[in-house]
């Protein structure tokens, strides 16, 4: 099968350096007729010039490809719209938005400001809402829209100075998890990427030789993946270095304790059973947890009688 994205618009936000622009550039050799997105800031978001996304879109021309510039901001929802806007009077279609767009505010949480962790959640994932609700309506109207938001391992595990970036990244499934349920009647299929990639934002953090080996292309190839015709949906696909795996969050079966049970002793007296991974599931929504722990109280009251 040839993952193509022939006569499809493709939006990718931050896209005039690493990730994005290595998303950019290989949507477009494979058809897409691209929005390159880039506020052109530093890592920490300070800053901001079109320069990087014009280069991109320079590429992307002379290899015979069709893009154009956008330097919105995405934490501000009105140049989102003008984004999507120029979007929809070029080429009259958004098919794909990669919402890769994020910067960096490390410290450990004690010495870290209120407006850091701020400004990181605003631009990871204010940007991401917005820009999804920006193209939201346009895919269902046109039923069919395929969504990526860029997660990270340091929002499923952690990772120590990066609690501002861990809880924008974690969020960002939530998202997932819900617009998955929403969309699926209008073929809107979303997914989180979760990369390992050498870009500006790690390469003061790695051994060179390292660094070397952490090739954007690597995460492209998973990033694609999760936003053609074929696309899985709801999938965690973390990539990098050559390794992709998924991310599952999944839920033990665990037990039903009556109700003159329900102390905090009982519960730690059936810890071993309470964690017991053998019948864990993914679970299709909210809603079927509750699902699950009244089947089991039904059946103590069944067993009872």
């Amino acid at each position: 099968m040839t993952v193509s994205f022939h006569e499809q618009v493709a939006i990718v936000t931050g896209a005039g350096n690493g990730l994005g622009k290595s998303h950019a550039l290989e949507l477009a050799r494979r058809g897409a007729k691209v929005v390159v997105n880039d506020f052109g800031g530093a890592r920490d978001g300070t800053g901001g010039s079109s320069q990087a996304a014009l280069d991109v879109v320079a590429m992307i021309t002379e290899a015979g490809g069709q893009a154009i510039a956008h330097g919105a901001n995405v934490a501000d929802f009105e140049q989102v719209q003008d984004m999507v806007r120029l979007a929809m009077d070029t080429w009259g279609r958004v098919d794909v938005l990669i919402n890769n767009a994020g910067i960096l505010r490390d410290k450990s949480f004690s010495k870290m400001s209120i407006d850091d962790f701020k400004m990181v959640m605003d631009v990871h994932v204010m940007g991401s809402v917005n820009c999804t609700k920006a193209v939201w309506e346009i895919m269902r109207e046109q039923n069919y829209g395929r969504i990526v938001m860029t997660t990270s391992s340091s929002g499923l595990y952690g990772n120590f100075g990066q609690s501002n970036y861990g809880a924008a990244k974690t969020a960002l499934i939530g998202l997932m998890n819900t617009l998955v349920l929403e969309g699926a009647k209008n073929n809107i299929r979303v997914n989180c990427l979760a990369p390992t990639a050498g870009t500006r934002m790690t390469e003061d953090l790695l051994p060179p030789e390292i660094y070397k080996m952490l090739t954007t292309e690597s995460v492209t190839a998973g990033a694609l993946t999760l936003c053609h015709d074929d696309a899985p949906n709801r999938l965690i696909l973390c990539a990098g270095v050559g390794g992709y795996s998924v991310a599952k969050i999944v839920e033990t079966d665990g037990i039903f304790l009556p109700q003159e049970a329900q102390t905090p002793e009982e519960v730690v007296a059936n810890f071993a059973r309470i964690t017991d991974s053998t019948d864990q599931k993914e679970l299709e929504n909210g809603a079927k947890q509750g699902e699950k722990f009244l089947q089991k109280a039904m059946a103590y009251v069944a067993s009872q009688q």
